[in-house]
C-alpha cells in the first residue's frame, strides 16, 4: 500500500468483512470530491518533498523542519520514517544533552533514513497543537534534568494523544511514546520521571476503557508496569494493583481475553510475593475456579472463559515439570480438584449441549484423572473419554483431523492403563 492509500483516495474495490464491519464499495465521485483529493495529494507531497529537502540537507536544528513532522503525521502516522526525523530533531536541539555517564542506547533515537512508508486508512487529524515545544534555554547534562526538557517530554506526549484516540492500533505511535518516556528516565529526576510515567499509566487504563480488547493498550500496560517497578522509576511491585485491576475489568467485561490472559500471568508472582503456603495456595485456587464458574454459569459459549478455566486446571496437573501455583498438592487433592471441575460441567451441560468448549474440557480433564487413578491404583473409573470426543466431532466437524489425534491419543493410554 502506498502513501496515498493512507489518506483514504484510492478505490476499496468490492465489499469486505475485516473485524466484523463490512466495508462498502465506493460509490461514483464527483467533479468537487475529485478536486478534493488531487488538493489532498498534492497537500501530501508537498510536506513529503519538504521534509525529505530539509532531511538531505541535514537540517534537524531547524524548527520548520519539525513543524513539518507534525503535519505529516497528523495526516498518516504510518510513515514511521516521519518519526525518526522527529527524533532527530527533538535531540538536535529541543532537548538537553545527557550527561557521557548514560546509556548511548537510550540517548541516541531511531534514525533509518528509509523514506518507505507503511500507512495504514486514515484521514487527516488536526486536533493536536502545532506548537513546537520549547527549546532548552541552557543545556544542561545528566540526570537531573531541566523543566524545559520535561515540558517539551510532555508535550510530545500530548502530540500523540490525539492521533492513538484516531488510530489506537497504529504500532508507530506506541512505538513513538515509549521512546519519549525512555526520554524522561535518561533526563529528567527520578521523582520527576516517575511522576511521567504514572501518568502514562492512567492514559493506559482510559484507553482500555475506550477499547477494553486493544491489544496494543494491554501490552503497552506490561511494558509501562515493568519499568515503573524498575530501580529507575518507582522500585517496588505493583502486583497486587495489576491483579485488582485486572478483576475490574473482568467485572466490567466477561469477555476480555486479555485481562484474563493478563490475570493468569500475575498470579503466580502474586502467590511468591504473598509468601503463601501450600494451604493459601490451594484456597486460591478454589477461589479463582470460584471466580471462572461464575463467569462460565453467565456465558459458556465464551472461549476466553474456557481459556482461563483450563489454565487453572492445568496447575493441578503440570505436564512436563511446568510451573505451578500449586506444586504440592497430593494425589488426592488433585483428583478432588478434576472430579470438581468434571461435574460441573456436566451440570452446566443440562443447558448448554451444543456448545463445544465444555466437551473439550471434559475431554482433557477425563483422560487427566484416569492418568491420576491409575498411578495411584485408585478403584475409581473415570468416564469414557469417546463419549465426549464423539460428540466433538459433531459438534466440529471441520477439525475432524484432530479429533482422529485424540482417538489414537485415548486408545494409547486406555492400552498403558490395561
Amino acid at each position: 500500500m502506498d502513501s496515498l492509500s493512507s489518506l483514504g483516495l484510492c478505490s476499496t474495490g468490492t465489499g469486505t468483512i475485516q473485524h466484523g464491519i463490512a466495508r462498502v464499495a465506493r460509490t461514483a465521485r464527483t467533479d468537487e470530491q475529485r478536486k478534493q483529493d488531487r488538493d489532498k495529494i498534492q497537500k501530501y507531497r508537498q510536506l513529503d518533498d519538504a521534509i525529505r529537502a530539509q532531511v538531505e540537507r541535514q537540517s534537524y536544528h531547524d524548527p520548520a523542519l519539525f513543524q513539518l513532522t507534525s503535519k505529516l503525521l497528523r495526516l498518516n502516522p504510518e510513515y514511521y520514517t516521519i518519526w525518526n526525523v522527529r527524533r532527530r530533531c527533538l535531540t538536535s536541539c529541543l532537548l538537553s544533552r545527557p550527561s557521557a555517564g548514560s546509556s548511548p542506547s537510550k540517548a541516541s533515537p531511531s534514525t533509518s533514513q528509509s523514506a518507505t512508508t507503511n500507512p495504514s486508512s486514515a484521514t487527516s487529524s488536526s486536533s493536536s497543537s502545532a506548537a513546537i515545544p520549547p527549546s532548552p534555554a541552557s543545556p544542561t547534562t545528566g540526570k537531573s534534568g531541566t523543566t524545559a526538557d520535561a515540558d517539551v517530554l510532555r508535550s510530545e506526549l500530548a502530540f500523540t494523544v490525539p492521533l492513538l484516540l484516531e488510530f489506537p492500533k497504529c504500532y508507530w505511535i506506541w512505538k513513538y511514546r515509549k521512546w519519549i518516556l525512555e526520554q524522561a528516565i535518561l533526563r529528567l529526576p527520578r521523582p520527576a520521571a516517575s511522576g511521567v510515567w504514572e501518568a502514562e499509566l492512567a492514559l493506559a487504563s482510559k484507553m482500555l476503557v475506550k477499547d477494553r480488547r486493544n491489544f496494543h493498550a494491554w501490552g503497552y500496560r506490561r511494558y509501562l508496569v515493568a519499568r515503573l517497578e524498575s530501580a529507575d522509576l518507582l522500585g517496588r511491585s505493583l502486583v497486587e494493583d495489576e491483579f485488582a485491576y485486572t478483576t475490574k475489568m473482568i467485572q466490567a467485561d466477561l469477555s476480555n481475553f486479555s485481562a484474563w490472559h493478563n490475570r493468569s500471568r500475575l498470579m503466580f508472582r502474586l502467590l511468591d510475593e504473598r509468601s503463601a503456603d501450600d494451604k493459601a495456595r490451594n484456597t486460591f485456587l478454589n477461589t479463582e475456579l470460584n471466580l471462572v464458574q461464575e463467569a462460565l454459569n453467565v456465558g459458556p459459549e465464551d472461549q476466553s472463559l474456557w481459556y482461563y478455566h483450563r489454565n487453572l486446571v492445568s496447575q493441578v496437573t503440570p505436564f512436563g515439570g511446568t510451573p505451578t501455583i500449586v506444586p504440592n498438592l497430593t494425589a488426592e487433592q488433585k483428583m478432588s480438584h478434576l472430579e470438581q471441575q468434571i461435574d460441573f460441567i456436566k451440570d452446566l451441560l443440562e443447558d448448554f449441549e451444543d456448545i463445544k468448549w465444555p466437551y473439550e474440557a471434559l475431554l482433557e480433564y477425563t483422560l487427566a484423572l484416569r492418568k491420576l487413578q491409575s498411578n495411584a491404583q485408585n478403584d475409581g473409573q473415570a468416564d469414557d473419554p469417546n463419549l465426549y470426543l464423539s460428540k466433538l466431532r459433531k459438534l466440529d466437524a471441520l477439525q475432524a483431523g484432530r479429533w482422529n489425534d485424540a482417538e489414537r491419543d485415548i486408545k494409547k493410554q486406555l492400552e498403558e492403563s490395561i
